[in-house]
């Protein structure tokens, strides 16, 4: 199956009229968000069958898998958003000084305006939608670009945001890169863009032009550091996990280990017992086991295994584009599979020792060495996790788990530096497509004279000031 690319002229009419009805007032109550919202919420339930036997047909992506990693995290957001929505929404008084006196000073929260979302393929619904919730929360429009390479999802997105909202509300273009660079000729008020790195380099640049600002939730190389004194099971069981996974398609993957070399063996022997105990002793006939998205991927990734040191797993299968979990030890630190995020189930391991310098000093200046990395996890006593989280820098992490951090709407997600910019979720997903708007209003009952020129009683004035 192939996605046509929508028109230019289409394109451009529906930017138009979406510029056109947010002008108009209507998407400003919060009446009409909340009900948007609640539309959006029977919408996911309505079109629950349909979008998960295409996430299958694209992915290999098992109705579970579907549903916990897509799904539910959509829906999660949408029941969040719609408890919170008028406490997000409210004006806030602050603290007006005395200087100012007799005014009374606020924070109105207000929607940004036309927002385009971009959306990348390894978790089409998910990444696609979950910002949208934002957008409708806050009272934006919003203009939809998914992912050419998974089309049968992108075909069904589009088909239930037509049965469900206005297109000069909500609308979805489809389309390849040059749709994208049709899309990034136009002026949006925000533009949130989940991807590369490599491609939100274009994007930036598009949106310089108008000064339109971004949030951009790209990627990198996500370290998986495991100490000496590390739980070696736990630390196998939900490492294996979260490199499995969508087949390591997942942007906050663990991308390599940092290991003390007294316990690799022993971690690589518990690595391989939970992927078994997962995945069974037949990787490939495992429902739940995602396949690579297309020949371009599967070639790049089983690339990485030509020449390297297979420690366990990697077998491959070019026509199912099946990828099984492969550790390699070692590689050479400016090899394309250190340089390059795999996004993939290939997992490099690093060992490290005491030598010389300290196990933790090692690691630190091994990864503030890199770009910032979109994650960082850490295995081992918790007390080395903050230590090694205080001198490093990453987009998010966790101590003793990975992945997980994701799944909690409380606290922010997104990237820093090379990872990424701005961040989402929750309440920050209304604050992204937001602008808080600072207000001040002044009382007509009384008009101090020491502001206005000639600037008298000037020296009482400085002191207060």
């Amino acid at each position: 199956m192939e996605i046509a690319n929508t028109p230019e002229e289409r394109i451009a009419g529906i930017i138009q009229s979406q510029r056109e009805y947010f002008l108009s007032g209507e998407t400003l109550g919060l009446p009409f968000r909340k009900n948007m919202l609640k539309k959006f919420a029977a919408a996911m339930k309505k079109w629950e069958k349909p979008l998960c036997d295409a996430l299958w047909t694209d992915l290999h992506k098992s109705y579970e898998e579907a549903y916990l990693t897509e799904l539910s995290i959509v829906t999660g957001e949408i029941s969040n958003h719609l408890r919170h929505l008028d406490k997000w929404a409210r004006r806030e008084r602050r603290r007006t000084p005395l200087k100012l006196f007799p005014s009374r000073s606020y924070v109105v929260k207000e929607p940004l305006g036309n927002a385009l979302i971009i959306s990348p393929w390894n978790y089409p619904v998910q990444l696609l939608l979950n910002p949208l919730v934002g957008a409708i929360s806050s009272g934006c429009t919003a203009v939809l670009k998914p992912s050419p390479y998974v089309p049968n999802v992108s075909a069904v997105i589009g088909e239930m945001i037509r049965d469900t909202f206005e297109e000069h509300y909500i609308a979805v273009v489809q389309g390849n890169r040059e749709v994208n660079a049709a899309l990034l000729k136009h002026r949006f008020d925000l533009i949130f863009f989940t991807g590369s790195p490599a491609l939100a380099r274009t994007v930036m640049e598009s949106a310089a032009k108008n000064l339109t600002p971004v949030v951009l939730e790209l990627g990198g190389k996500s370290p998986c550091i495991i100490g000496r004194d590390a739980d070696l099971r736990t630390a196998a069981r939900r490492i294996a996990w979260g490199k499995t996974l969508n087949s390591g398609q997942t942007c906050i993957a663990p991308d390599y280990i940092l290991i003390h070399k007294d316990v690799r063996d022993r971690f690589v022997r518990a690595f391989a017992e939970e992927v078994r105990h997962m995945h069974g002793n037949n990787v490939k006939a495992d429902r739940h086991y995602v396949r690579m998205v297309n020949d371009k991927a599967f070639e790049r990734v089983s690339g990485y295994l030509k020449d390297a040191e297979l420690i366990f797993g990697g077998e491959c299968d070019p026509e199912e584009r099946f990828i099984g979990p492969a550790l390699i030890a070692d590689p050479a630190l400016d090899s394309p599979v250190m340089t390059e995020e795999i996004f993939g189930p290939v997992f490099p391991v690093i060992s490290l020792d005491d030598n010389g310098k300290p196990f933790s000093d090692k690691v630190i200046e091994f990864v503030t060495s890199r770009e910032k990395p979109l994650a960082l996890y850490y295995f081992g006593k918790e007390s080395d996790g903050w230590e090694i989280i205080r001198r490093t820098s990453s987009g998010g992490g966790c101590i003793n788990d990975v992945i997980m951090h994701i799944a909690n709407e409380n606290i922010p997600f997104g990237g820093v530096g090379n990872s990424g910019t701005g961040c989402y979720h929750g309440e920050e997903s209304f604050k992204a497509f937001s602008h808080r708007r600072p207000i001040v209003t002044t009382g007509t009952w009384l008009d101090l004279p020491f502001r206005y020129m000639p600037y008298r009683f000037f020296k009482f004035v400085k002191k207060i000031l």
